[in-house]
């Protein structure tokens, strides 16, 4: 009795079309793949980094029809000097005031309370953003 063989002789005619094709396959798969953690970190790195200056409006009193007082808690790198932007609508949400405040102190907590004037009767406050000073750093 013979024995039947159902393939070809391992290792003496090369690798197989399919042999080949998973292996570029598993090589673009991890190039793809470290391509992908790369950018997921840089951009989770300019997320946490960019973000130098920070504040919270802790509270706002509305003093009369052209001025709101707001106090507010800015973080920050001692070295580096805030700008924050504040904007105030009426009742209809419009805009009735916005002003850049600057923030020089050497500190990486500043509590201050601001006066923003407005146009009309403010209703709300909202704080745009903050940012580096530009020049600064």
């Amino acid at each position: 009795m013979s024995a039947v063989r159902e393939g070809l002789p391992e290792g003496r005619y090369g690798r197989s079309a399919d042999e080949r094709a998973d292996r570029k396959l598993k090589i673009v798969g991890a190039v793809l793949g470290a391509v992908l953690v790369g950018v997921v970190g840089w951009i989770g790195w300019d997320y946490v980094a960019g973000k130098s200056v920070s504040a919270e409006v802790i509270k706002f009193q509305v003093v009369s029809d052209n001025e709101v007082k707001v106090h507010l808690e800015v973080r920050k790198e001692a070295s580096v000097t805030g700008v924050c932007t504040l904007s105030s609508q009426d009742k209809e949400h419009g805009e009735v005031g916005r002003a850049d405040y600057t923030f020089a102190q050497a500190e990486g907590r500043v509590d201050e309370v601001v006066s923003l004037r407005t146009t009309s009767r403010a209703t709300m406050i909202e704080l745009v953003g903050c940012q580096p000073a530009a020049g600064a750093r």
